[in-house]
C-alpha cells in the first residue's frame, strides 16, 4: 500500500461522476495516486447519492462495504471518506450511525477534498476519533472550465455539467434542499472545458443538470440552452451533442429548432415527465398538464420526424388510484416512448409529498412499475425493429459480448448505461471511432447490425 493512494467509488447519477472526477483530478494534482482496488489505498473515498431510498440503501451498504475492507486490513488501516449528497443531507447525524467513517464531507467541500485528506492523514491515528468529523455548508459550489477532471467514463463519450441544484420544487423532490437553487456556468466557460474535452479526444459531449432546459433562467440576459448547444455544435473535433432532463414545460420551439438543424446534436431527447394524470401532475408541483405534455411530445415529432423520445415515470405517487394509474399506463401505449424508466415512489422526509395521504403498498407500486416496464418492453422491440434494414452510425465502445459480434456500440439513439446497445458484426473499427452499420435484428432494447465503413465525413 502506498501512503497516499486513493480509492474513489462514485455512486448515483452522471452529475455525481463529474464531481468524483473533479476530485479525482484535484486529489492527482495535490500527489496523490487513484487506484482501482481498495485493497491497495490509504483513503477510500465514497461520493454518494441520496435522492430517493434505495440510493441511501446503496450509498449505507459500500460504506459498510469499505468498512469491513479497513476493518480486515491488517497492515495500516486506511481512511473512510464520505461525500456527496448523503452527508450533504444528513450531516452530524451520521457520525454516531457509521462510526467506520473517518470524515463526512458535504458538496460544498469538493474543491478543498485534496486539503481535508491531507489534514487527516497528518493526525495521528490515535486521535482521529476525536476531531471534527462531518464538515457540511451551504452547497453552493459550482463547478467550472478551471475545474480539471479525471475522465472516469470510456475516453471518447463525457458528461458535461452545465450547471446545478435545482429551483423547480417537485413535491416528492429533496433535490434543492440538497444541491441549493439553480446555478448556471457561463456560456464562455462551459465552451471551454467543452473544447478541451474534444482536444483530449471527447467525440460525444453529453450535456447533463438537474434541469437542462432551466440553464442560463438565473444569469443576466438569460442566454439560454438554444444558444448553448448552437455555439457548441461550432466546436471541432466533437461528433455528437446528447441532451439529458430536460422539462417538457421548457421544452421551446427555438430548442426544438437547433436539434434539427445542427447535425452534431443527437435527435434524442430525455423528457422526465413523471405522470401524466393531471391530479397527480398538479400534487407533484409540476409545470403543465397532460394536454401540454401531448402537444410537446407531438410538436417535437413532428420538428425532428426521426427523434428517440426517454422519459422517466413515478408510480404509487399518494392519491394514484386504480383509474390513474389506468390512465398511465394507456398513455404509454399511446405516447410511445422510444425508452422509458419507472421508479417506485420513494416518500422523502421533509418534502410536501411526504405528508400526502393515500399512500400506496410497496407491493403494489412493484406490481405496476412491472404493468408499465411489461408494456415498454413490447413498445421498444415494435419500434426497434421497424429500424431493421436503416443505415445507423454507431460509436464503438468496447469488443464484442456476443458470440459472432465484433464490436458493442450505441447509435445516435441510445444513451450510455440507461438505453439499449448496438451489437455491431463484422469490421475492425477501434474503441471511439464512429463507423457506418446496417441494422439486422432487434429485440426489446439492443440493435444487431453489421459492419458498412468507416465514418462519412460531414
Amino acid at each position: 500500500m502506498l501512503a497516499k493512494n486513493v480509492h474513489i467509488i462514485s455512486l448515483g447519477c452522471p452529475k455525481n461522476q463529474v464531481d468524483s472526477e473533479v476530485m479525482g483530478a484535484i486529489l492527482a494534482e495535490s500527489g496523490y495516486l487513484l487506484t482501482d482496488r481498495p485493497e491497495d489505498a490509504s483513503v477510500i473515498l465514497i461520493n454518494t447519492c441520496a435522492f430517493i431510498l434505495p440510493a441511501r440503501e446503496e450509498a449505507i451498504a459500500e460504506i459498510l462495504q469499505a468498512a469491513a475492507w479497513k476493518k480486515g486490513r491488517k497492515d495500516s488501516r486506511p481512511h473512510l471518506i464520505v461525500t456527496g449528497c448523503l452527508p450533504q443531507r444528513y450531516g452530524k447525524e451520521l457520525e454516531e450511525s457509521l462510526p467506520e467513517v473517518d470524515l463526512f464531507l458535504g458538496t460544498a467541500e469538493i474543491p478543498h477534498i485534496g486539503r481535508h485528506l491531507d489534514r487527516l492523514r497528518n493526525l495521528p491515528k490515535t486521535k482521529t476519533g476525536g476531531t471534527r468529523r462531518s464538515v457540511v455548508g451551504r452547497p453552493t459550489f459550482l463547478m467550472n472550465a478551471g475545474h480539471k477532471r479525471l475522465i472516469s467514463s470510456p475516453a471518447h463519450s463525457a458528461y458535461i455539467k452545465i450547471a446545478d441544484g435545482c429551483s423547480n420544487r417537485c413535491s416528492y423532490c429533496v433535490i434543492p434542499s440538497i444541491r441549493g437553487k439553480a446555478r448556471s456556468r457561463t456560456i464562455d466557460d462551459i465552451l471551454r472545458e467543452a473544447e478541451e474535452l474534444a482536444a483530449r479526444g471527447v467525440r460525444e459531449l453529453i450535456i447533463t443538470a438537474q434541469d437542462t432546459t432551466a440553464y442560463g433562467l438565473d444569469r443576466k440576459g438569460k442566454p439560454g440552452l438554444s444558444r448553448l448547444l448552437r455555439e457548441m455544435a461550432a466546436i471541432d473535433g466533437l461528433s455528437w451533442i446528447r441532451l439529458l432532463y430536460t422539462y417538457p414545460a421548457r421544452l421551446t420551439e427555438e430548442l426544438l429548432r437547433t436539434i434539427a438543424e445542427e447535425e452534431k446534436i443527437c435527435r434524442y431527447l430525455d423528457i422526465p415527465i413523471q405522470h401524466s394524470d393531471d391530479a397527480i401532475l398538479t400534487a407533484m408541483n409540476r409545470r403543465g398538464d397532460n394536454a401540454l405534455i401531448r402537444k410537446v411530445i407531438a410538436h417535437a415529432r413532428e420538428v425532428i420526424p426521426d427523434i428517440a423520445l426517454r422519459t422517466s415515470l413515478i408510480v404509487g405517487f399518494p392519491g394514484e388510484t386504480p383509474r390513474r394509474f389506468e390512465r398511465l399506463l394507456a398513455f404509454v401505449r399511446e405516447t410511445r416512448f422510444d425508452h422509458l424508466g419507472v421508479f417506485p415512489y420513494s416518500r422523502e422526509e421533509g418534502t410536501v409529498a411526504a405528508i400526502l395521504p393515500s399512500r400506496i403498498s410497496e407491493k403494489e407500486k412493484e406490481r405496476r412499475r412491472g404493468l408499465i416496464m411489461e408494456e415498454q418492453a413490447s413498445i421498444s422491440r415494435e419500434i426497434n425493429s421497424v429500424l431493421i434494414g436503416t443505415r445507423q452510425e454507431i460509436l464503438i465502445e468496447g469488443p464484442g459480448e456476443l458470440e459472432g459480434f465484433t464490436r458493442v456500440g450505441r447509435c445516435r439513439r441510445q444513451a450510455p448505461e440507461i438505453d439499449g446497445v448496438t451489437h455491431l458484426r463484422g469490421g475492425n473499427p477501434e474503441v471511439g471511432e464512429i463507423v457506418a452499420c446496417r441494422i439486422t435484428a432487434a429485440d426489446d432494447y439492443d440493435l444487431f447490425a453489421e459492419f458498412i465503413g468507416e465514418e462519412e465525413s460531414k
